[in-house]
């Protein structure tokens, strides 16, 4: 796993994302959809149709880096928001949602 930086905020998108989207397709929709600086240093985490799928969208301050994980069995808990925007979350809660 990668650590990230202690104190990084983490956010989970809403909803479902198409999983064809790149690195700046997500950066926008951080941009438009969240409302979000996606240069901001903090962590996106988006989740496809399947549930087996997560992209995680994050600048570190030198670079903007897109890391993806997808399950061979099963699928990712993901937790629901009540307006179906972002849900933030711990650094330490994305590691257990990515064990």
């Amino acid at each position: 796993m990668i650590a990230f930086p202690a104190g990084t905020k983490v956010w989970i998108a809403g909803g479902v994302t198409d999983m064809r989207r790149g690195m700046n397709t997500l950066a926008l929709a951080v941009q438009q959809g969240l409302g979000r600086d996606p240069h901001g240093g903090e962590i996106f985490c988006f989740r496809g149709r399947k549930g087996d799928l997560v992209k995680l969208l994050w600048h570190d301050g030198v670079g903007m880096s897109l890391y993806t994980k997808r399950l061979e069995a099963g699928k990712f808990i993901w937790p629901v928001s009540q307006d179906g925007t972002a849900v933030p979350i711990s650094a330490a809660q994305l590691g257990y949602l990515l064990e």
